[in-house]
This record gives structure tokens, sequence and C-alpha cells, in this order.
């Protein structure tokens, strides 16, 4: 178990119309993330469906703890709600739909340790890559992410990728939009860039769900992907923040994951 300097880890996920994936995913979660943790669980007010397995799992495992969403429906009304729930430490962000490689997380939870304020799986960097998905939203994904790497030098090839851990005082120095859906992630990452902050990447692998429906609308929030992705083009960066520790990195962290 980590030490003492090491913080536990703060887990948000949204879940909407999930009854299929919630049990999976938190089988997921016990096996491969094995460190002290909470799981915040940010459920929309119609969650008729999805809530009674996640009570259940909540009444067996008191790390587990269910939210209403109360910023309005939706994703990132959900992922806000969560941040709301954290005081301090790491925070990561992912979906409840197993779309996500949690056996990655003991080694973002490594690079947040050595100082890293926002830790991104890239699916466009080498070695990683996507699995299913539209081929539209993959390649307007790709384009942004890439292109955003070399004109600017964001340190992450994926920009729109949902699945980060953040510092929670980084979150708490960002101004956010109420409005703009999934790019939330976008829009945390490139004002953390312009802001000096540490970031990290490291490449995974992307599948796309097999059961459910997406709740994601590219054309709707295409809008707010394009504003971000100007904004980024259009600001100067700080310079980065002085790397500093934050705990010690191999006191107890399980099993380094493989970085494919």
């Amino acid at each position: 178990m980590p030490g003492p300097d090491n913080p536990p880890l703060h887990i948000v996920v949204p879940v909407r119309d999930e009854p299929d994936n919630v049990e999976r995913f938190y089988r997921q979660v016990l096996a491969e993330i094995r460190l002290p943790r909470r799981l915040i669980v940010v459920y929309d007010r119609d969650e008729r469906a999805t809530l009674p397995p996640l009570r259940a799992i909540a009444a067996s495992d008191p790390t587990v703890h269910l939210v209403e969403n109360a910023w309005g429906r939706g994703g990132r009304g959900a992922v806000r709600t969560g941040f709301a729930q954290v005081g301090e430490g790491p925070v990561l962000v992912a979906m409840a739909d197993l779309s996500d490689d949690l056996s990655l997380v003991p080694e973002m939870y490594r690079r947040y340790l050595a100082g890293n304020d926002v830790v991104c799986p890239s699916r466009w960097a080498p070695g990683g890559r996507q699995l299913g998905g539209p081929a539209v939203k993959r390649l307007l994904s790709r384009t942004a992410g890439v292109s955003l790497h070399r004109l600017r030098g964001v340190p992450t090839r994926d920009v729109t990728n949902n699945f980060r851990l953040y510092d929670k005082a980084l979150l708490d120095r960002l101004d956010l939009d109420e409005k703009g859906g999934f790019a939330l992630a976008m829009e945390i990452t490139v004002r953390a860039f312009v802001s000096g902050a540490r970031i990290a990447e490291l490449p995974t692998t992307w599948r796309s769900r097999t059961a459910g429906r997406s709740k994601f609308r590219m054309w709707r929030w295409l809008p707010a992907y394009l504003k971000w992705y100007l904004w980024a083009l259009s600001h100067r960066r700080r310079g980065t923040r002085p790397a500093a520790a934050r705990g010690r990195p191999e006191d107890g962290v399980p099993g380094r994951a493989a970085v494919r």
C-alpha cells in the first residue's frame, strides 16, 4: 500500500443508463486499481435502471459513494459534481462503459506522484490505438490532438480523451465553462498547458463499448471542441511549472503497468 506521503486516489465515474456495465466496471476497478481509493459514482436523476446494482455495490463497499448530478444532466455536470466531492489529491476520470484501459492507472498514479498535474492516456501516441467507434469521430480527435501537439507543443496528442488523471489543486485554479459536454477534458488540458502545468502522456488502447448506447454527441459538442482548439492556438504558454514530487512513486505502488 502507498505510504503516508502518498495520497489516496479519487475516481470520478459519470453514469447514465449503464445497467449492463456497472458491475463489470467495478470488478475491473478491484482487479486493476489496487491502491487506496475512493470511487465517486455520479448519476443523473433518471437513473432508475442503473441505481439498483450501484446501491448493492455501495452497500458492500464503503469506498464507493453514490452522488446525484448537481450540475444538470449530462457528462460535464456529472464530472464536475464528482470534482466537487474531492478536497485535494489525484482525481481520475473514467467511463463506466469499459472503454478505458484501467491497467494503466497505477502508472498514471506514479506519474502524478512524480510531479505531473495532468496525466493523459493517449490513443494517438506511439503504441496507442482505438478499436471501434465512429470513423469521423476518430479522425477529428486525432487531427485535433496531433496538430496541437505539433503546432503548439501540447504534451499530449490526445486532447479529447476523457480518461485522465488530474491534480485537484489544478482543477481548483481553472475557471471552467458551464457548457460544452465532454469537451471538458480538452478544455482542462489546454487550459492546464497554457497555465504552465506539467502534463504527461502515455499510450493507451481505447475500445468501443459492447453494451449500452454511447452518450457522446459529437455534432452537438463540436462547437465547444472547436472553441478550445482555437483558444489553444491563440494563447501563449506561461512556462512550465518546476517539477515537484508529491510522494514516493516506488513506495508500494503495485505492479508497473505495461505501457503499450
